[in-house]
């Protein structure tokens, strides 16, 4: 803080009243950019975020690096006044949502909304049926030829450990061999689907885990899962990104906006 000094000099009587302090255009220039942060806090906290993705169970529709700017706004509960100016929207199969993990909150999951609630799913050899209406995907990838009795057979009798939400899932929500989602509730599922941990193994989404919708790739480097999945910046990844940024970057996919499907 700036000390105040006095200081006494000989002045007529009839001289003019001295000039406003500049101290005022200092504290301008301060409050000015205390906004500005304010409101850059604001938006990047509660109208988008950023999010990597780590793994590669969106492949091929997300790639391990692809860095997004997600929509917060999008899903949030519309307020009396703000449903008339916001374009508020609900869940609807196809899109893909960016949601906290139900057996982990601390951590940020992405996939495929494939089921609201109501719907029944299974799946038959791969292929996903809806409501009795097998599926078209043409965004879902195969990456393995084997048929999994649980993962490709589903729901069934698990061969792989599953979370406790996934067992109460399958002990509680399946009506005739078809999963039925519950109130509140998403089935969601990864591209990838030979290589996703998915509502098939952890259960549904609860609608207060859903954080928002990815917007756009602003930008995508070729990274280990190691690298993206640590919550700080490694020697290696930073080492990596200086030298190889403009080699690794996948500069096609710079500003690629990211769109949901009609699931129906």
């Amino acid at each position: 803080m700036e000390q105040k000094k006095t200081v006494t000099v000989a002045e007529p009587k009839s001289a003019p009243p001295p000039p406003p302090a500049k101290a005022d255009q200092p504290r301008g220039f301060i409050a000015e950019w205390t906004v500005t942060i304010v409101l850059l806090l604001f938006g990047t906290t509660t109208l988008v975020q950023a999010f990597v993705i780590p793994t590669g169970s969106m492949e091929d529709t997300l790639l391990i690096g692809d860095h997004l700017l997600v929509d917060k706004l999008a899903y949030a509960p519309p307020g009396p006044a703000s449903k008339f100016v916001l374009p508020y929207q609900n869940v609807k199969r196809g899109d893909i949502i960016v949601f906290r993990y139900p057996v982990d909150i601390r951590q940020t999951f992405v996939k495929r909304c494939m089921g609201v609630p109501g719907d029944h799913i299974k799946l038959v050899n791969k292929q996903v049926y809806l409501n009795n209406k097998k599926l078209d995907e043409p965004y879902a990838y195969h990456k393995t030829e084997y048929i999994d009795s649980y993962r490709d057979n589903f729901p069934g009798e698990p061969d792989v450990h599953i979370s406790e939400s996934g067992q109460e899932m399958l002990e509680h929500h399946v009506v005739n061999g078809e999963v039925v989602v519950p109130p509140d509730s998403y089935f969601a599922m990864g591209d990838n689907r030979d290589s996703s941990l998915d509502s098939r193994y952890w259960g549904f989404v609860p609608r207060d885990n859903i954080i928002g919708k990815p917007l756009i790739i602003y930008w995508s480097f070729d990274a280990p899962t190691e690298a993206l999945s640590n919550p700080t910046i490694g020697l290696d990844h930073l080492v990596d990104l200086t030298l190889h940024f403009f080699t690794k970057t996948r500069w096609r996919r710079t500003f690629m906006l990211v769109h949901g499907v009609n699931v129906n």
